[in-house]
Order: structure tokens, then sequence, then C-alpha cells
């Protein structure tokens, strides 16, 4: 059993051999690839399994059947131990700049698919682990250059992927490119053809792929050297592989003997990914190759599962199951519980996660899992090993034990075989008797990776009889609905069967289930959970209940065939795809290009996209760590406001690993203990004596490893006082009563308009102290806050931060450590991800490494776990809105009036900004007359920074909300209100004043007359009446929303080199975050140097590289925000270039007049040896007239909710945006897409939740939720429209990257008109109820929301409408 103590394995066909008494077991792939390996694209991002960002492929050889096998996992999860003898590819395994790109690459590069890049590695492997399973696939070969995938399947490969850029479009179009069954015309726009060619001739254009020349997963040397066991002992932790399950009672024994160990056991360990485990094992015992634990039997009675097999495997055994000597019913059972366990985690975690792993959680520590429901419901067994000895449970009886611990193993499961069988009945003896069963499951994401609401599953015996069905038995299990367990719904069960089904006893049912499913106290949205027990019953009984006798098989695949036979059209169409599968997602782009000023105007691919797929980028966290380098991580406050009197560790003693605690009081002398500093104010880097929010940093350990400072800082006692200290500030309403504000500078506060009392008075309606309160939103960058601080000679530091701002870092590391800003040098090459959050917040996180690297003399570096960015980051501005409103009665506003209280957090931070933010798109309809009162709150809340379109977003959502109002108000069509309400260009002029530029600017008309057109509005308005007229549990909205928002640019520097060979070094001041600025600064680099006009300079854009931003380099680089940066980098490199051109045009001549024919290279070469001095540096102001402008767009959503579990589906969106003369379509294309989707994420599931105390509770992707690939628009429409010559503008472009975001206030509207036209039918069903056309729908409008919103109690009431109407008689 003893063969070998080492781990071997294989990296991209590279063989790696760990001593075992060098990495600890816990260690998991994804750290000893970044630090053991040259492999960095596998990247941390939430560290839990749930974003895919470190996803890479695991491929495992069968030496007896000479088979390999490749499956993704999330190597954040996977154990480095566990990866015995297995071949991990990464992207840098498919291909990179030195050998030559991947097809996958160079497709999501052409494709526009990638942004920040910081996600695209994992997805990349997805992609490629897709096509090589796909090549294992019967069938025909595919089309060449294509490979066996489906479109269905291509775009699921990255379901579960996290993308915060992009908005998923074009990533899932590089994907579909691959798949065989593709339709060329809807891949959308890209740099391989253009618009019009043939099919053939974009296949052709296509980078080639061809699976026969693909990478070999699984090196020659590892099948060599392939042994089937290991043992591994690691300073008293041991790693044990049992092959048997005699030899995993051995291991077992061995560690009870042993008094006081601690033992794990193992498969895929993706446990962790949810409870974040701090406990040290002795021993670890890797269960995967234990025979009787990771098999599959199947006999006449079912499926025996062992309880080591993956989710993944387990998926694939039922859907293999075939009739033969199974019933259809019982095949079809196996089916359908197949398809629910896709709907778990992701993909990359199901190939990791075992059946029994779940179970075990699921039994020990209370996980809402599905599988538990499901296995209950069909009435499942498992063998449990409790001291060496054996038992079998029923799944009650297994849930119902005391907490498993490590003398238990759970050995397998059996799922039996339901159908004639089972029931000894066949089909010639008992035709009439049927089984039923479905699932269900309510979540925020249809694909899976969320945890549900409530999962259920329902398996029923009925038999038709001459007028009806009757159940014979019936089985129903509920889960995940705030209970400790799965359980059986008893009650409902014994009171149905033998029960002739009918309305009356579906209504006692319903009324039943109730009481039967409740969420324990303390739950969130509980009555939510239980309606959707009453939803799932209703949805599985109704259908029986309408057809009466006529139950066949086609119930198990086509239900809505039950009302064919029912005659009711109505209920048949809204039955039907009810719990219709995701849509696959299609679009279409429309751009114009233009050659004036080529390439600038061309949709050039974004400059480093190749790179960032293939894993050759290097972020912060890539640098590889120096010398004696430590990693820090904050110990925070969990107290609002409490004096800290001393910071400890449970032993009293430091922590393993931990060199040092970092406090306030290491600030050197001469240095301020000061963190982030803005023009309104400063924060403190740590808290001195009162911490005065929760998430406070309150000193910084250092520590050996990354996880050593992480675990240290997540141990810390902090020990509070709270005497004699005033209570927190909570509430903006408490911050008014204490008068706790922020002051906001003169220059900052925006103009009112016109006479607000003369207005109330011309109004013949007024809507008087109206509320509305909008909650704060999380960055989400997948690159987290990052920093790695390297001491230099002469007491200098260098410092490598992921920054939107290092010009702000540079000064605050200076001040906070004494020294003069000649001593620091701030360096930011690229940020994977900033939206705000890596502006203000990220001079912390480098000013502490900073600090920590002064006082200790080595190199410290820290990248911030998710849960501590989440606790710490403040994110978008809560506030609370009260207006009134005065308008005429055909819905034209005169006058409003806004009190707003903002609530900032404990320092001024930029939050001295967000009023004049907000105000100024507000100002997109014509008020009549504006007046407001906006007051900063300074409460005890994490202090508020800039988030994209900060305060715009809040803006623009209000100005919305207050004309839905009026409409409801007076019963017309919101459309209709919004019209009336648009300016004028007088009225503009009034609101904006300077900033509304000239006549032909004002395009907002054009674009609203142009998209209603494109879109077909008017007639899809007339299609959706008539769908919500003939559907039950179905309504859709639409809803066509407007954007005017004010931008202004910035100063900025620039600095363009030209080298001997030719080639360009160009340096700007703004910061590549994934928008594309170094992709445009790169064509208005070759453009303005083309104007020298010799020969070669039409490629002049293949000799430009645009160099990190070095703050002693480059001064004055200000801070990459508010959409301007990408136009003033551009501007400031064009007066560069101009000034180089001025320089070279006199030898230019004289050298024509000698030579025949002048290149660029030679003129060049020339230039240098004629000391032409050939670098040029300046720094851009722009003048008061153009500094700001105004953006127009507008967007219409079409949405479908379903009443019964109130999920919201998007089914399409269109949008127009005016980027005035695009510098680049393509990349400002991605802007409009991904900011409208990071829109989708506020308005519709993105929950930033606290406790009472502050507290970030919605802190990991288990509980914060923002878009995905399968709750993106259906259809995705969108046009970037060229709309002319702008004098004052760079090239007359305009902004892209924030005001697209304000338009997905659409979707939210939308969904406002589907839930009204369910409020009237809820309406109708009830006289006793009231129907209210106004109300309230929340930001972010979730699931549980909406459905409260339709009447939580919607299928009772229904119920009672149909027993009223037929005299309360059976139907």
């Amino acid at each position: 059993m003893d063969r070998g103590t080492n781990v071997v394995f294989a990296v991209n066909g590279k063989r790696y051999e760990v001593s075992s008494n060098s990495i600890h077991p816990s260690t998991t792939l994804l750290e000893f690839l970044r630090s053991h390996t040259p492999f960095k694209s596998v990247k941390l991002s939430c560290g839990e399994g749930g974003c895919g960002a470190c996803v890479v492929l695991q491929s495992t050889y069968d030496p007896v059947h000479k088979q390999v096998e490749s499956h993704t996992v999330n190597a954040c999860l996977t154990l480095v131990h566990s990866v015995n003898f297995c071949s991990i590819t990464t992207t840098e395994g498919l291909g990179n700049s030195k050998n030559g790109f991947h097809p996958i690459h160079e497709r999501f590069a052409g494709f526009h698919a990638s942004q920040c890049g910081f996600c695209t590695p994992g997805m990349c492997v997805a992609l490629f682990s897709a096509l090589v399973n796909a090549e294992e696939k019967q069938g025909p070969d595919p089309p060449t250059g294509f490979s066996k995938l489906t479109v269905d399947e291509a775009e699921k490969s990255i379901s579960g992927h996290l993308c915060r850029c992009t908005g998923y479009r074009p990533i899932a179009d590089a994907c579909k490119s691959f798949a065989s069954d593709v339709d060329m015309e809807d891949l959308g726009i890209n740099s391989f053809w253009k618009k019009g060619e043939s099919d053939e001739a974009k296949m052709s254009k296509l980078p080639f792929y061809n699976p026969k020349d693909d990478i070999c997963t699984y090196p020659e040397f590892l099948k060599h050297e392939l042994e089937s066991e290991m043992c591994l002992n690691i300073n008293r932790k041991s790693w044990c592989g049992p092959l048997t399950l005699k030899e995993l009672e051995s291991s077992i024994i061995k560690n009870m003997a042993a008094d006081g160990t601690q033992t794990k056991f193992v498969v895929g360990d993706t446990g962790k990914g949810y409870y974040k485990e701090l406990d040290h094992y002795d021993n670890y015992i890797d269960l995967k190759q234990v025979s009787e634990l990771s098999s599959i039997r199947r006999d006449h009675t079912g499926i025996l599962i062992g309880a080591a097999v993956t989710i993944s495997q387990a998926i694939l055994a039922f859907t293999e199951e075939k009739e033969g000597g199974r019933s259809f019913e019982g095949v079809l059972i196996y089916k359908k519980i197949a398809s629910h366990l896709k709907k778990i985690a992701t993909e990359s975690v199901r190939n990791s996660a075992s059946i029994g792993g779940n179970l075990v959680m699921a039994q020990r520590s209370s996980f809402p899992s599905d599988i538990v429901t499901l296995l209950l419901s069909v009435g499942s067994k498992v063998n449990l090993m409790t001291d060496l000895k054996h038992e079998n449970l029923t799944i009650e009886e297994f849930l119902s034990r005391p907490p498993l611990d490590q003398r238990s193993v759970l050995v397998s499961i059996h799922v039996p075989c339901w159908g004639s069988l089972r029931y000894s009945f066949s089909r010639e003896t008992e035709p009439d008797t049927k089984l039923l069963f479905e699932t269900y499951r309510a979540a925020s994401r249809p694909l899976g990776n969320a945890l549900p609401y409530l999962n259920a599953a329902f398996l029923a015996v009925v038999s038709s009889i001459d007028d009806g069905v009757v159940i014979n038995d019936i089985q129903m299990a509920f889960g995940a609905f705030g209970t400790k367990h799965a359980k059986r719904a008893r009650t409902v069960e014994k009171y149905l069967a033998g029960k002739f089904l009918s309305c009356g006893v579906l209504y006692e049912a319903v009324k039943l289930i109730r009481g039967d499913v409740v969420p324990e106290e303390g739950t969130s949205d509980a009555l939510y959970r239980s309606s959707l027990a009453v939803s799932y019953l209703f949805e599985f009984l109704y259908p029986v209940v309408k057809t009466g006798p006529t139950v066949t098989n086609s119930w198990f695949t086509e239900r809505n065939e039950l009302f064919s036979k029912s005659g009711n059209e109505k209920e048949k169409n809204s039955y039907d795809s009810i719990r219709k599968p995701t849509l696959l997602s299609s679009g279409k782009q429309v751009i114009q290009s233009r050659t004036e000023y080529y390439p600038i105007g061309e949709p050039i691919t974004k400059s480093g996209a190749c790179i960032q797929a293939s894993g050759d980028a290097v972020y912060v966290d890539d640098i590889p760590s120096p010398t004696s380098c430590l990693y820090g991580a904050f110990i925070y406050s969990t107290k609002p406001l409490a004096r800290v009197k001393n910071i400890r560790f449970l032993s009293n003693m430091l922590p393993p690993g931990v060199s040092s605690v970092i406090t306030c009081t290491d600030i050197p002398r001469g240095g301020q203990n000061i963190g982030l500093k803005s023009m309104f104010g400063t924060e403190p880097l740590f808290a001195d004596d009162l911490t005065e929010c929760t998430g406070q940093r309150v000193a910084l350990v250092v520590a050996d490893t990354q996880k050593n400072a992480d675990r240290a800082a997540s141990i810390a006692i902090i020990d509070y006082d709270t005497e004699n200290l005033e209570p927190p500030i909570m509430t903006v309403e408490e911050a008014v009563e204490k008068s706790s504000f922020f002051d906001i500078l003169p220059f900052l506060r925006p103009a009112q308009v016109g006479n607000f009392s003369k207005g109330m008075a011309e109004a013949d309606q007024s809507i008087l102290s109206a509320e509305i309160r909008l909650p704060s939103q999380y960055y989400f960058y997948m690159e987290s806050q990052t920093a790695l601080a390297i001491p230099d000679e002469d007491n200098c530091i260098v410092v490598h931060s992921s920054s939107q701002c290092p010009e702000f870092a540079h000064k605050v590391i200076a001040v906070c450590l004494g020294i003069p800003e000649n001593n620091v040098r701030v360096i930011t090459r690229r940020v994977g991800g900033g939206f705000g959050g890596k502006a203000i917040k990220s001079m912390p996180v480098a000013t502490a490494c900073a600090l920590a690297a002064q006082k200790l003399c080595c190199p410290v570096r820290m990248y911030l776990n998710r849960k501590t960015d989440m606790i710490m980051a403040g994110g978008r501005h809560p506030m609370k809105i009260t207006y009134s409103v005065g308008f005429k009665s055909n819905g034209k506003i005169t006058a409003l009036h806004l009190d707003i209280l903002i609530n900032a957090g404990f320092s001024p931070d930029v939050s001295a900004i967000i009023p004049g933010n907000m105000i100024g798109v507000l100002k997109k309809y014509d008020w009549g007359a504006l007046s407001f009162d906006i007051k900063l709150c300074k409460t005890n809340h994490s202090s508020k920074s800039a988030m994209r379109g900060p305060g715009e977003v809040q803006g623009s959502y209000i100005a919305e909300a207050v004309i839905e109002h009026v409409a409801s108000t007076l019963s017309l069509e919101v459309d209709s209100v919004r019209y009336i309400n648009l300016h004028t260009f007088d009225s503009l002029k009034l609101f904006y004043e300077r900033s509304a530029g000239e006549l032909m600017e004002y395009t907002l008309p054009s674009i609203w007359d142009r998209l209603e057109m494109s879109s077909s509005f008017e007639q899809r308005i007339e299609m959706i009446k008539l769908f919500n007229q003939n559907e039950i549990w179905r309504k859709r909205g639409l809803s066509r929303v407007p954007v005017v928002m004010p931008v202004t640019m910035r100063p900025s520097p620039g600095k363009v080199s030209i080298l001997s060979d030719g080639s360009i070094c160009v340096e700007v001041g703004g910061i590549e975050l994934g928008q594309g600025l170094w992709t445009k600064v790169k064509q208005m680099t070759a453009y303005a140097l083309s104007s020298i006009q010799c020969d070669g300079t039409a490629d002049l854009m293949e000799k430009v590289r645009v160099v990190q931003s070095d703050t002693l380099s480059l001064i004055q680089g200000g801070i990459t925000s508010s959409s301007t940066t990408s136009e003033s980098s551009c501007e400031v490199v064009r007066i560069c270039c101009n000034i180089l051109v001025e320089r070279l045009v006199p030898l230019k001549e004289r050298l024509q007049v000698q030579m025949t024919s002048l290149n660029w290279e030679s003129l060049i070469l020339q230039a240098h040896s004629q000391a032409v001095n050939l670098s040029a540096s300046s720094y851009f102001v722009p003048d008061s007239v153009s500094r700001q402008y105004l953006n127009y767009g507008a967007a219409i959503s079409e949405v479908e909710i379903n009443i019964l579990t109130g999920e919201t589906t998007i089914l399409r969106a269109d949008i127009i945006y005016d980027c005035g003369q695009s510098l680049n379509p393509a990349i400002d294309m991605g802007q409009i897409e991904g900011a409208f989707v990071q829109g989708i994420g506020f308005f519709m599931s993105e929950e930033y939740l606290t406790d009472s105390d502050g507290l970030v509770v919605a802190d990991s992707t288990w509980t914060y939720k923002i878009p995905t690939i399968d709750t993106i628009p259906g259809q995705f429409n969108v046009e970037v429209l060229n709309s002319g010559h702008h004098e004052k503008r760079v090239l007359s472009s305009k902004a892209s990257g924030e005001p697209p975001l304000l338009l997905a206030a659409s979707v939210h509207c939308a969904t406002r008109a589907a839930i009204k036209e369910a409020r009237k039918q809820y309406h109708g069903w009830s006289s006793l109820v009231k129907f209210d056309s106004m109300f309230d729908l929340d930001v972010p409008a979730t699931m549980p929301v909406v459905k409260r919103l339709c009447g939580m109690d919607s299928v009772e009431i229904y119920l009672q409408s149909l027993l009223s109407t037929s005299g309360k008689k059976q139907l």
C-alpha cells in the first residue's frame, strides 16, 4: 500500500513531482500552480468555485482500457495531493504568443470576447474541455474547421462562469463559432469578416480548428509512471488513498487508535467552497479510488451509486438508462433526476463533487441540497458504515441521525427503479395506472450556480377512471426552504392518497401544504418559500385536474398535450413552456466604421486580447514574488462604533507563519495615518482608538503565505469597548436627526431649474411625498484588490498596484510613510476590472503593503480574499428619495421637487460628486421646474465610493419612477408620458445650459423614433396585449427608456517615443481596465503619425506598444473614470504625434529630394542619426466649452414573468446609443453591452445585504448574484449610432462606458409592466381584493419581490375563483 511518498502529475505536458514533506495536504492546485509553476493563467477570484476563473482541465488515464478521460475542475477547490498521476491543462497549454495561439484564443479575441481578460483563461479551458469531449461523441464528422459541439452545448460550456465586463454575448458567439450546427448569420460582430459576406467566405476566415491536431491532454511519460495507490506521510499529516473498502476500514482503525487526531474524508473537497474551513487536519483519506465507493451498479431494483461517485458521473448514469429491464416511467424518472442535477452548481464543480459528499454536508451541516430532496422523493436508501458496521437507512433516517463524525463513512446510495417492477402491475392488467414524476427548483439563475429558494420533487401513482383521476399514492419532498433538512410533506400526502382529484381537493391540499412547508424563524423570504411550495404542488397536479382520465405517457415529455384535450386554449397556452428551457442567446449588432481617420473608426480587435486568453497577460498578482516576500491580510472591525482595546489571538501567540501585526502605531515618525485621500477628505489607514464602521481596517497581519495571513486575520479577536459612546448612526433618518452630514462644496452643488411653486400651481394634479429607496451594489471586479510593495535603495519603495488612479496612491503612500514623493514609484500595467472600485478603494491596499514593506525591510504583497473585499468595499451609494410632482392631465409634468438622503458612510471618499451626477441625468426629462434638497449623510457604515455611473444610475432611475407614478395616477400609457416629457432643444438648453451643445448634436428624438421602428415597438405592444390576454401564469411587459448623461473630460498626460527601428512606445495617464483604452490609443497613434505620408505608415498600428503606467515616468496621470479617459488619452497622444510629425517633416522633405522612395523605417533611422528629438510629451487640458457634453441613447426591453415563481426572463433588449463618430465601434459595442448587463444586475438580482450592524452578509458568490449568461436578454440587439461630425469632440467621438448602464432601468420598468398585468388578473379573480395600479417595485426586483407583488396567494385565489364560478362543484 505504501508505494510512494511523492505526488507525480503533469501540467501542460511538463512533469511535476512534489515531495510529501514540502506541500501540506490542504494545499490547493491553484496555490501550487501560482506559486510553483510559471502558469499564472489560473486566477484566484472567488476562491469558492463560484466564478470559473480558476478552471483547468484535469485528465486521467485508465491503463486497463487505455482511455483518457478529461473534465474541468476548479483549481481553487482541488487539493494538489488529489491529482496524483493526473494531467492538468491550463490555457497556456493550448498556445501562446511564442508558439502560436490556439483557435480558441484567436476567436475569443476576434469576437471581442475579452475586455479586462481576468475571466477569459478559465472560459477558454471550459470551451476546450467541451471540444475535447465532443470528439468522443458518436455521429457524423462535422464540417471542416468545426467540432461536434452543438450551439447549445457550446454556449452552455461557459455557463456558470462569471464575467463583469462583456455582457456575455460576444463570449457566446466565440464559443458557438466552433459548433457544427452554427448559423453563421447568428454570429455577431467580429474582426474576421465584413457584413454581407457569404457563409463560405466567413468559414474560410475563421481561425482554423482541426480537432485531430489538438492538444495532447495526457502525456505518454505519465502513462508509463502510472501507479494505482499512494500513501503520503507529511510531518504527522497523512494523505491516504485506499483502493478497497477493506483498506479504508484499516485506515479508519488506525486513525481511531490515535487519540486526538482529526481526519478528513475527501473526494473533490468542494464543500470548502461553501463552508470556509479553518480547521487543521492530521489525516486526509482520499475516497476516490475505493472501488466500492466509486462504482455504479445496476440491477432490476434500481441503481446503486457509490458515495464517491461525482455528480457528473451520476448524471451520466441516470441519462444512459434505457428501457428494456426498466419501465417507461422508471427510465424517465431517472432522466428527470439527471436533468435536475445539471442545475446544481457548475459543471466544473459537478465534475469533482461527490453524491455522498453532498448528502453528508446536508446531514452534518444542513447544506440546502437538491440531491437529498430528489432522493427523498423516490424512496432512496443509503448504506452507512459506522465503527466498521454497515446499515441500510432511508434518507429520512439518515438525516435524523446526529451529525456524522470521522468514525462514519457513507458507502453508497440506492435509487430504486419505479414503474411496473416496483408496483407489480402491468399495462395489460392495469392500463390506466400511471406514474407521474416531476422536480422543481426556484433559483436566481436558471442554469445553476445558485442555491435554490426551495426545491421539490413529487412522485404520484394515479389511476384514470371514467370521469377523472384518483391519486393512489403520492410522495412529496421539499428542501432548501429554511429548515435543517429536506422533508416529506406527510400531511398532504396522507390527505391526497386515495382522493379523486378535483379543484376542491387541490385547494384543500394547497392549504395543507402551507402547514407542512414552514421555514424556520429568521429564514429570509420565508413567505415566498412557502408560496413556492404551493405553486409547485399546483403546477404538478392542476394539469391532471384539467385533463381528467386522459393521462398518458406524454405527461412526462409534453405536458401541454394534457391541455390540448381540455379544450381551454388559454390554459393550454399558459401552461405550455411555463418551465421552458433557457433559450440560446442571439442578437444583432449594427455598427458603422469610417475610413476618414484610418485606423480610427475601425472595429479593430482589442489590444492584448489574445495574450489575455492565453494567460500571457500579467496582472499584479501574476508578478513572481521576490525573495523573502511576505503576505498581508486585513483585520477589520465587526462593530459599527467602538473603541479598540486590543487585538489578540486565542493562544496569545502569533499563529503559524505570522511574522507581524501592523497597526497605526507602526506608522513611522513624520508619517500620517492615512489610507486614502480624495479632494474631499481622507480616511485613516487603520482605526486608531475608535472604529467607526464594520469592515474598517484595524490592523494588517503579515505572514509567510497568503493562506496563513488570511487564516490569522480570520481568527483574530478584537476586544471592544462601547462604554459612554453614543449609539452608532445606522440609517439616513438617524443622520438627519443628529445633523450628521458631509459638506457639499459650492462648486459641486447642482443648479435648480425654474420656480417649483409656480410649476405646482400650473399643475392639474399632484403626487406628494412619494418615497423611493435604492440599495447599494458591489463592484465584483473579477480581480480582487491587490498590491505588491518592494523596498528599494535610499529609502525608496516601488509599489505595483491594481489601481484606477496610481497618482493618488502615490501621494497617499508618500504621506503615510513620511517620505518625499520622488521616493515612491507606483506601477500599474493592467487592471482586472475596476468599475470605480479600483480608484479610491485601492489606495489602502497599496499603502498598507508599502507600510509593512518599509517596516519589515522586505517585499510585502496582498490579495484580498473575496469575503474581505466585499465587506470592506463600500460600493454604490444607498439612498432615500422623497418626491412631490405636479402634472397636467395629459401627463406633462410641470414641477418636481426631490428630498434626497444619500448614505455616504463614515468618511467622505468621493461622495460629494454624487449630487451633481444624480441631477445631471435626472434632467433628462423636461420637468418644467426642478428643485431639490440633497444631503450627504455621515453614518457608521463603510464609506461608499464611485461605482460605474455613480449617482447617475440612481438619478436616471428616479426619473423613470416619477414618470411611471404619474402615468399610473392618470391611467395613461407610460410610454406616452415619457414622450410628452422629452426635451425640446429649447428646454434642453434651459436644463443643461452650455453642455447642450448645438441643435444637430441633440440626437435623442431621432434615436427615440429610430428605435421604435427597428424594434417593431408598436407591433410588439399589440402582441404582448394578446399574449397577456391568453396567458394565465405568464405575463409580459415592454418598456422604452431614454438616457441623457453629461460627462466631463479631464486633463491627461501623454508621451510618444519613436525608437530607432521605427517601433513606437506610448505612455498615457489612462489605465487599461478592459475598456479598450490602449487599443484606441494605438489607433490614434497610428492615425496621427501616418500624416507624415511616407511608405509603410499604413501598418503603423502594429508597431505601437502602450506601456504600463509609472508615476515617476509620467506624472499627473489622474483618475481613469467617467467614461472619458480614453478620449483624453487619445487627444494627448494626437498632440504628441503632431509634435513629432512637425519635427520629422523637414527631414522627410530633404530626404525625398535625395531618394526616389522613403519608407517609415528609413525616415526614423535617419532622424535618429541626425539627432531629431523623437520623444514628445504633452498635457491635454480640455477647454471650458468642450469640457462637458451630453450623451444620448435609448433602450427597449421586453420581459416575461412567471407568476407562480416570480422568475423574470429578459426576452429581448434593443439599444441604440450615440457614440458620435466612434473611435472603435467594436470596443464601444462591448462597453454598451457590458454596461447594460451590469445595470441588469443592479436592477434585478444583486442584493448587497448587511446585518443590523452594517456588516455585509452577502459576502460571496453563494449569496451575491451578478448576471450570468443565462440571465442576459435572450435576444440582444445593439446599434452603435455614428451621429455625425462633432467639432468639439475628439475626432467627433463620444463616451460609451457608463451611460448605457442607465438604460438597464428599461428591464425593471418592463418588469413593472408585466406585474401590473398580473395584478389586474389577480384582482379579476377576487372581488375582495382592491386593485391598485400603483405599487412600489423594489430594486433589485428579485424573484421574491416579483412574486410578492403578483400575489403570494395567487394559486389559492385562482382556485377559489374556479370553485366560486362552478358553484364549488368539481370541475
